[in-house]
C-alpha cells in the first residue's frame, strides 16, 4: 500500500449528546448508501456532540442530510493518509509540511494493528493548497 494522501471534504452536524444520536445518524447514512472514508465526534459543551463526517461523495451526503433535515456544516478540507504502518510514517508527513513552513492544527490517527494506519490532517483553510502540493496532491 505505501502511503496514499487524498483530498478529503467534511462535514460538521451538532447533536444532543445522549445514547444512540450517533448511532440513528449512521444508521439513516448506511440505509442511504453514505459511504464514509472518516468519522469522529467530540463533546462541545455539556449536552451537545459534534459529529464529523468524511464522505465518500459529498454530493450525496448532503442531498440525504437535507432529506433528514440536518443541519450539516460544511464542506471544509482535509487530508487523509492511508499507508503501511512503520516507525516514522507521520513524522515523515509532518516533516514535509513543516518543511513548506505549513502549520498542521489538528490530526487524528489510528493503526489497525495489522501493519495499516489512517490518519487525518487538518490545515487551515489559506495553507491548504500549499499542503497539498507538499503532500504530493
Amino acid at each position: 500500500m505505501a502511503v496514499q494522501v487524498r483530498r478529503v471534504q467534511y462535514f460538521h452536524v451538532s447533536v444532543k449528546d445522549e445514547p444512540g444520536a450517533a448511532y440513528r445518524i449512521l444508521t439513516q447514512l448506511a440505509t442511504a448508501d453514505v459511504n464514509l472514508l472518516a468519522f469522529n465526534a467530540i463533546p462541545t459543551g455539556p449536552e451537545n456532540t459534534q459529529l464529523t463526517l468524511f464522505p465518500e461523495n459529498p454530493d450525496k451526503l448532503v442531498a440525504i442530510a437535507d432529506r433528514l433535515a440536518l443541519v450539516m456544516i460544511g464542506p471544509h478540507q482535509a487530508f487523509l493518509v492511508q499507508g503501511d504502518d512503520r516507525l516514522g510514517a507521520l513524522a515523515e508527513l509532518h516533516g514535509s509540511l513543516y518543511d513548506a513552513q505549513i502549520n498542521v492544527y489538528a490530526s487524528s490517527g489510528v493503526s489497525d494493528g495489522m501493519g495499516h494506519y489512517g490518519y487525518v490532517l487538518y490545515v487551515r483553510g489559506q495553507d491548504y493548497e500549499a499542503a497539498a502540493h507538499a503532500l504530493g496532491v
